[in-house]
């Protein structure tokens, strides 16, 4: 049964052509702000790797990748899930140093994804990814990182609706930070996904942290990867989507692990054999540097600074025969 939801009158205030020309401007739009918000430079990024060096991102750990073989080099390589683990790679191999960075286009297949208004088995994301200090490892910079980043994003949305004046999305610059022990705490009768939502309503801009711990009841607010943010410095950047009323992520980030951290989580998450692989070695040996980074999503933004009800909206991918039908029927075009 499809999940997806078109709400009750929807219809894009954009046309067709109007929507791929925005789309163009926005992401030309937003990676000018991040890249001089945060000193990024834009490099190339590949499209899979080889398994064996531990640089594909394991999500939450279920998810199965996309994998082929390589008839030139007999070896099996899979398409990635995100940069997460290549980016800090990158950084060594270039030589940047602390305040540094680089972002990319990511584009994956996560082939379990289950789709509704939000979600496609195809992503696109901003990658990015910065070398910092010692002593930036807090939650004083994660804040302020994420800070530099909705206002980059509500920056943008404000452009374009200078350039296309039927957008009337209004975004909340003013950032609410909580943590998924404080969201439990404050909602405990509610599961996650309700939690976030009664959140969004409430504050509008909302970032969750300490994503990938357990909370005092036992359980985790959602999966994260043991081996690129650190638990204790990573959140989630969620704004309050009007049009469909819930709580709309764009963002997963974190200051990413160091050799102590990375230890302390591969052993909680039970992952002690990725301690033999190429990445985790160079990591655990302080062999890379530290950084902060993360993923913006392309489409997501796109389809929450022009106001559309579904991704395929503003993405082509593929959909469900009923997801076709349904929003074949309110009238909402896919791409």
């Amino acid at each position: 049964m499809s999940k997806t939801r078109i709400p009750e009158g929807y219809r894009s205030v954009l046309s067709v052509y109007e929507t791929q020309t925005a789309i163009g401007m926005l992401k030309r739009t937003f990676e000018d702000k991040l890249s001089a918000a945060l000193n990024l430079k834009r490099i190339s990024a590949p499209l899979f790797v080889y398994p064996e060096t531990g640089l594909n991102d394991d999500l939450n750990g279920v998810e199965r990748p996309v994998s082929f073989d390589v008839l030139e080099t007999k070896k099996t390589a899979q398409v990635v899930h995100s940069l997460a683990k290549w980016k800090r790679m990158a950084l060594h191999r270039y030589g940047f140093g602390p305040g540094e960075g680089i972002y990319t286009d990511m584009n994956a297949i996560r082939r379990d994804e289950e789709m509704d208004n939000l979600h496609s088995i195809y992503v696109d994301q901003w990658d990015w990814e910065k070398v910092i200090t010692r002593e930036d490892r807090n939650e004083t910079y994660l804040k302020n990182t994420v800070c530099d980043i909705v206002k980059a994003i509500c920056g943008t949305s404000e452009e374009m609706k200078k350039k296309f004046p039927a957008l009337t999305v209004k975004l909340c610059p003013d950032v609410k930070f909580i943590t998924t022990q404080e969201l439990e705490d404050k909602y405990p009768d509610l599961t996650p996904k309700q939690r976030e939502n009664a959140a969004a309503r409430e504050y509008k801009t909302v970032v969750i942290m300490k994503i990938g711990r357990k909370r005092r009841s036992g359980e985790r607010h959602d999966g994260r990867a043991p081996d690129y943010d650190d638990w204790e410095l990573n959140g989630d950047i969620v704004f309050y989507n009007s049009l469909l009323d819930c709580a709309f992520e764009v963002s997963s980030m974190g200051i990413r692990v160091d050799s102590d951290s990375l230890n302390r989580q591969l052993t909680v998450s039970g992952c002690d054999a990725r301690r033999g692989l190429l990445f985790h070695r160079m990591l655990l040996n302080g062999e890379l540097p530290l950084t902060i980074g993360g993923g913006i999503g392309q489409s997501r933004t796109c389809m929450l600074l022009l106001e559309k009800a579904h991704i395929g909206e503003v993405q082509a991918s593929v959909w469900d025969d009923e997801t076709a039908a349904v929003c074949r029927e309110k009238g909402v075009y896919l791409l």
